[in-house]
């Protein structure tokens, strides 16, 4: 143990003790215990009553001191606007006194839930307990072998194994246990093989910082190549030589991906050659490989535009061309099979349409189309096959795959078109891994609130279905015992909004039970009914779940995402607020039992949605929110600044500036009841520094007027997408899980 955390351990006896003393003695107070105020915190302090009647451990708000950060002036100056930001200098992350403050919340938050340690105990081990931890994926055929992964029991991360075709023997190619054991983080990703199977190269990051070193590894000889390649983005793409790979570099300060490279295997490290080089600073770049694997495609990106570089994968070396030069509010994707490439693109055709040209003939006079724009349908992308295309769309909030033939007909002589069938009101289809395009079989996945994920194989020409695996949930779960629906709420401005809810059937909707409602709505992101073994734990205690499809998403198409951001971004939360009124109006929701949870930009969501309307909920939970919208989108030296100024607006111009700063959740915070409020970060996030979540807590604690919980929970060893692997990510639920039981007042076991 650390002296810092012999140090915040030693503050937690304090806490626990219900000592209302200075926790620490400093020159310059650190932060006070709550009921000492700092000589500048004085006229910032507010009568505390308490708002809403809050059961077990939630009490102990009343009886325990929380820590308050210091408060150091810095005025803020833009547009003749001065903004005051005490917490400013909670961004000095090698600071000792800001790891002890976040040290010193985590102790706070620890104590305040140690009542509930046993219901978090009960609630991790019935979560784990229903994942089957000998687990295997279903395996797929590439180039002479069969390729899966596997779990291990006890064992937290996945194996990757494969097989020769007709062979029992089985090869590990990578154990990700092996490369993790000791990280307290550790996330690998882009696990890819080379075109001659001898190959392997993958991404690993170790902080959550999203900075990924690039590993190889000789499958001939199960040796590790010298070779490693740090500040990457994460994978690499293989050229056709099995010797040369392609890889993305992100800039050390703003971690946008702006560099292609290209490295030949076994070279000097620093004889990696640069290819391309993104210089506006609003987009961001990838590299991939296309469907044919005939070339390798650099796309760049920004919110609204998009421009992609192609090169033939059997010569490396050479240069890359542009397909079509980006312009504004163009958005397209290129892909290729035979000796077409095809083109998806929202040129005229906000929902956007299909289009093909020949390999040798790219100029846009050259485009036919293939699928057309559709006003309430929206083409999300196209899984092409040598005799048909996939086509994933979305019309009324619901996804379905479509299935087109490119050159076969059906029996009378007309080309196919027809959709994959489904049976039930609300789920989630899309296409999965089905490397060898020369197949009529086509792979799928599948799932709802009440289907565990499916892997189904459906034959395009019979249309015969087969399943090929369920994630098994142990224990005693039954799908019969749980019923989903989608439901239809009517926005304040008479637009209908899709709800969709999930409950056990002898739950009774009769405005008795809690319910969480859970939202995204941001950079046209679906939140889709996907099946959640976690969430059990909810509705096996009379919990209702639902998730509010605001606007934000692409739910209903790409109109849904451009009325939810920018200058109508209020009408994200404002949907969201209505959304809650409607379950309680339906009797989905006990009015003083409805709860809600967001995360990232979703944690916007709840930091606005408690600020307008701070009595509607029972109970919050936002994870890794983003909070400090104006300051964070005004600073471009931090990451994901300035190529979202076509999601938020950017703040150098007044318009902007003033739309952001009325609906920001730390710029809005204001001396009113609050309800109790969970919130996470992760000390090495890069999407939404933890700072933010750190000022917005420190700011309620000295401006609400209620006695209700506000914890702090900072992941010390992790970033955004929290603890890795499969069974320490179960903790963070579980923590959220029983604060919301608790308030709620359900059954614990």
């Amino acid at each position: 143990m650390s002296f810092r955390n012999v140090f915040a351990h030693a503050v937690a006896v304090g806490l626990l003790a219900g000592l209302s003393v200075p926790m620490f003695v400093v020159s310059v107070p650190l932060f006070a215990a709550e009921g000492t105020i700092a000589a500048d915190d004085s006229k910032n302090s507010q009568p505390k009553t308490a708002s809403r009647s809050v059961t077990g451990a939630a009490r102990k708000s009343t009886s325990l001191s929380a820590p308050l950060a210091t408060r150091k002036p810095k005025t803020l100056s833009d547009h003749g606007v001065q903004r005051q930001d005490p917490y400013y200098w909670l961004r000095e992350r090698e600071n000792p006194d800001v790891i002890a403050y976040l040290d010193a919340e985590n102790d706070y938050t620890d104590a305040m839930l140690q009542d509930l340690g046993t219901l978090e105990e009960t609630l991790f081990e019935e979560m784990k307990s229903r994942i089957k931890e000998d687990d295997a994926s279903v395996p797929y055929e590439d180039n002479g072998y069969v390729y899966y992964t596997r779990f291990e029991e006890g064992q937290q991360y996945p194996i990757y194994c494969r097989k020769k075709i007709g062979e029992d023997r089985e090869q590990v190619t990578l154990d990700v246990n092996e490369l993790c054991r000791d990280q307290p983080y550790c996330s690998v990703v882009g696990v890819s093989v080379s075109p001659d199977s001898q190959r392997l190269v993958f991404g690993i990051d170790t902080t959550g910082r999203r900075k990924y070193t690039l590993r190889f590894k000789d499958l001939k000889s199960g040796k590790w190549l010298d070779s490693s390649i740090t500040d990457v983005a994460g994978s690499a793409v293989w050229a056709a030589d099995s010797k040369t790979v392609f890889f993305t570099r992100r800039d050390p300060q703003t971690l946008r991906a702006y560099r292609v490279l290209r490295y030949r295997v076994g070279d000097p490290v620093d004889q990696a050659t640069l290819v391309f080089e993104e210089t506006d600073e609003e987009f961001s770049c990838g590299v991939g490989r296309t469907r044919s694997k005939a070339f390798i495609v650099i796309r760049s990106n920004q919110t609204l535009s998009t421009e992609s570089r192609f090169l033939a994968a059997d010569d490396p070396t050479g240069d890359f061309q542009v397909f079509l030069p980006r312009r504004p509010d163009h958005e397209y994707s290129i892909n290729h099979i035979g000796d077409h490439f095809y083109v998806t693109s929202n040129q005229d055709a906000p929902n956007f349409r299909l289009l093909r040209t020949p390999q040798a003939k790219i100029a846009e006079t050259h485009w036919e189309e293939v699928i057309p724009h559709r006003d309430d349908v929206l083409l999300q992308g196209v899984t092409l096959f040598d005799e048909f295309l996939v086509a994933s769309e979305r019309s009324e909030a619901q996804t379905r795959l479509r299935v087109m033939s490119r050159q076969a007909t059906s029996g009378d002589g007309k080309p196919l078109d027809y959709f994959v069938p489904v049976e039930e009101d609300a789920y989630v289809i899309r296409s999965a891994a089905t490397p060898d395009p020369n197949t009529s079989r086509l792979r799928y996945s599948y799932t709802s609130l009440t289907t565990p994920s499916s892997v189904y194989e459906f034959d395009m020409e019979s249309r015969q279905t087969k399943l090929l695996k369920r994630q098994p949930v142990l224990g005693d779960f039954d799908p019969e015992r749980y019923t989903t629906r989608r439901l239809w709420a009517t926005a304040r401005d008479g637009v209908r909004v899709p709800v969709t809810v999930v409950h056990r059937k002898d739950t009774p909707i009769d405005g008795t039970a809690p319910c969480l409602q859970y939202g995204y709505g941001s950079y046209g992101s679906s939140m889709d009914p996907r099946f959640s073994s976690t969430t059990l734990s909810l509705l096996d205690r009379g919990f209702v779940y639902a998730i509010a499809h605001i606007r934000g998403g692409q739910e209903m198409g790409r109109k849904w995402y451009d009325d939810g951001k920018l200058l109508r971004k209020r009408n994200t939360f404002n949907d969201f607020i209505d959304v809650g009124k409607f379950l309680v109006a339906q009797k989905f929701a006990a009015k003083d039992k409805l709860f809600c949870r967001g995360g990232s930009a979703g944690g916007l969501l709840i930091g606005a949605v408690i600020n307008m309307a701070p009595g509607q909920y029972a109970g919050a939970i936002a994870d890794v929110p983003f909070v400090d919208v104006v300051t964070t989108m005004l600073d471009e030296t931090i990451p994901l600044t300035t190529f979202e100024y076509d999601e938020w607006g950017n703040p150098n111009e007044k318009e902007y500036f003033d739309y952001m700063l009325s609906y920001s959740p730390y710029d809005q915070v204001t001396a009113q009841d609050y309800p109790p409020l969970l919130v996470t970060t992760g000390l090495h996030d890069s999407q939404v520094q933890y700072w933010e979540p750190a000022k917005w807590v420190a700011k309620l604690r000295v401006t609400k007027t209620d006695t209700n919980p506000l914890l702090l929970k900072t992941n010390m060893d992790a970033g955004h997408g929290g603890a890795s692997g499969r069974f320490n990510s179960l903790k963070l639920v579980a923590t959220r899980y029983a604060f919301l039981i608790d308030l709620a007042g359900a059954k614990q076991q």
